[in-house]
């Protein structure tokens, strides 16, 4: 394991920079990308305006009371993905071994390259050379043996830098991080990890796999090997989609029965067109629904048929919806459904699921 050569590049305030590269007028200033309206959340800032604290998924009017002189721009999302493919053309020059992990940040795997070069990090910083040079934009990079140290090497010296973990440090450089720093560690697991007396993966390090899974479950196997920099994952060039989604904020909030109602079927119109054309298939249904006050709560069920179309999706998404609580003082602000496939546990439970649904008059 420890003799692949895995590189990490995360392009800097990827959208956000578009944006001032191709309006000088906005260079050196604080910049959001997003819609500026009472609905509108942050897509991506500049590091000028993350120095005010404005970050991405943020209210879009929070980020202008953190940050009185914020300029928004609308999103051209078609300018980005033509950049993301410029982007994805120089690393094709080094490795067809690519895992993207969203438009602005992908895997490679450099242990047999194209160019014959023997230092990965090397590779790193020729890349992030030609997309300043080439792109006029900027990327940080993280170099290591596996993908998760490389994917924390990369945030380690944003924006534009370039980190190396090499075996014989990795032990030493993980127990040092903070485990709110850890791949996989979400604000609620990190408060449980606290909970536990776990700060720092030098706690983590001390922890039992016998007491991870107990705690975690599958997912405690993980953290155990992370902890000790072990990552066997390869870089999947293959993309395997594994869910379809759609969400709707609205435009003010709501709570009348009748309104949340013809909001989610417009919501499962619009998902049935995804799965459509996205020639999809998956047994599996999730409800997001997001209140007034930002907190989110989500539901999901699996059923036995693949979910198609409209007559398919609609009644499920009625039941699941009859299972939220909602109410004037508790006012819904978004609606999202997405079809996914079945996980292991879910096909184990699949009858847990299906037996014994009640048709809901109210809903129909």
């Amino acid at each position: 394991m420890q003799s692949r050569k895995i590189i990490h590049i995360d392009m800097d305030a990827f959208f956000a920079s578009v944006e001032q590269r191709d309006n000088p007028e906005l260079r050196g200033k604080p910049v959001a990308v997003g819609h500026d309206g009472g609905r509108g959340v942050v897509s991506t800032a500049s590091y000028e305006a993350r120095r005010y604290g404005v970050r991405s998924a943020m209210p879009m009017a929070r980020a202008h009371k953190l940050c009185p002189d914020l300029i928004v721009v609308p999103g051209r999302h078609d300018v980005y993905k033509s950049v993301s493919r410029q982007v994805h053309a120089i690393f094709h020059d080094y490795t067809d071994i690519i895992e993207p992990l969203s438009i602005d940040e992908a895997f490679l795997d450099v242990t047999e390259n194209k160019k014959g070069m023997a230092l990965a990090v090397d590779i790193a910083g020729e890349i992030r050379c030609r997309i300043r040079e080439e792109l006029h934009l900027t990327a940080s990079a993280g170099v290591s043996y596996n993908k998760f140290l490389a994917k924390i090497a990369s945030d380690f010296r944003k924006p534009d830098g370039i980190t190396v973990i090499h075996p014989d440090c990795a032990l030493d450089f993980i127990s040092g991080l903070k485990i709110s720093d850890f791949w996989g560690v979400g604000p609620k697991t990190a408060d449980r990890m606290h909970y536990m007396g776990i700060f720092t993966g030098r706690d983590l390090q001390k922890c039992s796999l016998r007491h991870l899974t107990e705690v975690f479950g599958k997912m405690g196997r993980m953290y155990y090997d992370f902890a000790r920099g072990i990552d066997m994952r390869p870089v999947e060039t293959e993309y395997v989609r594994k869910s379809v989604g759609c969400e709707h904020t609205f435009s003010c909030d709501i709570h009348k029965s009748s309104a949340i109602i013809i909001e989610l079927y417009h919501t499962v119109l619009e998902l049935v067109q995804r799965i459509d054309k996205a020639r999809f298939e998956g047994r599996t249904l999730t409800l997001k629904v997001k209140f007034a006050d930002f907190t989110q709560i989500t539901r999901s069920i699996t059923l036995n048929k693949m979910l198609h179309s409209k007559d398919d999706i609609l009644p499920a998404a009625k039941r699941l919806l009859h299972e939220v609580e909602y109410s004037p003082a508790r006012p819904i602000r978004l609606i999202g459904l997405s079809v996914s496939n079945p996980s292991v546990e879910a096909e184990m439970h699949k009858a847990d699921w299906v037996e014994g649904f009640l048709e809901f008059d109210g809903y129909l």
